[in-house]
């Protein structure tokens, strides 16, 4: 008899590997009666003969091979595999990463799939556009397939609590139950990307870290994407505050739509400034959407429509 062990890589969730209460496992037990299969945490442990052995770990890598591909592991997928049969892959284009249940997550307009390629070649990104053009969840897609490939150790994910302030006081709860309502787009997002036991254990573990914007002061962020979002909502010091942040091997992301500041009208928007202070810098990248990127219900482009009509309408002739 011959023991072996295999270790799962550390970006594949077990969970989803094993399968629910472990059906996956049992499943495999029944093809391979030949082989015992022992699982804990990210370890699995075969015995058998050596041929038996050697096979089936050979059929365990394909298994695990697809499963951090496609983020997702059926018994058909298992079936075709053990039966030498690759399981039928859609096509799918400007495909970023597979989602919870291997839910492709694609850039699905021509300025998503810009922000794709430019995150390739810059580290400093401002995606700058309408609610509901898919600019952040993009940009979020992005920050989980660089975790998933190991490029960084860390996403770093922030918003400014533009109400927070003095209000924030008056609250119930402790600190983090008054800012997460500020932040509960970007769980949002990462709940459709990463499955919600392993995305607790990234947060835990502060491979995640989702945060306001006055955390980030004094800190340097290496090998991490960083995103900032709602930046129209940032003060000119705030904004270069966070800029300023970015560390060796990291890439930043900053998102915001200007036409919806929530500022007072006496104060500057961080973001506007930014756009126009870094305008000589070579190396960053600026990708603006429009309206026709808006990927929610279809009505919320003609909503968008209307109100750029009515303002453009309300504007005094020069």
């Amino acid at each position: 008899m011959v023991d072996r062990l295999i270790e799962l890589p550390e970006n594949i969730d077990a969970t989803i590997f094993y399968g629910i209460n472990n059906v996956n496992v049992r499943l495999l037990t029944n093809l391979y009666p030949n082989i015992k299969i022992i699982v804990r945490g990210h370890v699995v442990r075969i015995s058998g003969t050596k041929e038996d052995t050697t096979h089936f770990a050979d059929v365990l890598k394909q298994l695990i091979d697809f499963c951090m591909q496609q983020n997702s592991l059926t018994e058909e997928q298992i079936l075709n595999i053990v039966s030498g049969e690759q399981p039928e892959e859609a096509a799918h284009n400007h495909l970023i990463l597979y989602g919870v249940g291997g839910k492709p997550i694609v850039a699905r307009t021509v300025n998503q799939q810009k922000l794709v390629v430019a995150f390739e070649k810059h580290d400093l990104l401002f995606a700058i556009g309408p609610a509901g053009s898919g600019k952040t969840y993009t940009a979020i897609a992005l920050a989980v397939r660089s975790l998933k490939n190991k490029e960084v150790k860390k996403i770093i994910l922030s918003r400014p609590a533009v109400e927070a302030g003095e209000k924030l006081g008056f609250l119930p709860g402790d600190m983090k139950e008054k800012i997460d309502p500020y932040l509960q787009p970007l769980y949002d997002a990462l709940q459709d990307m990463i499955p919600v036991a392993r995305l607790q254990e990234y947060i835990a573990n502060g491979v995640i870290q989702i945060a306001p914007l006055a955390f980030m002061r004094g800190r340097t962020l290496n090998d991490a994407v960083i995103i900032l979002d709602e930046a129209q909502n940032t003060s000119v010091q705030q904004i270069k505050m966070f800029l300023t942040r970015l560390g060796i091997h990291s890439k930043m992301i900053v998102t915001g739509d200007i036409t919806q500041i929530d500022l007072p009208a006496s104060q500057t928007s961080g973001l506007n400034d930014a756009l126009q202070v870094l305008k000589p810098v070579k190396g960053i990248a600026n990708i603006t959407f429009d309206r026709r990127d808006i990927v929610r219900h279809r009505l919320v482009q003609h909503i968008v429509e209307a109100y750029e009509q009515g303002n453009n309408a309300g504007k005094k002739p020069v």
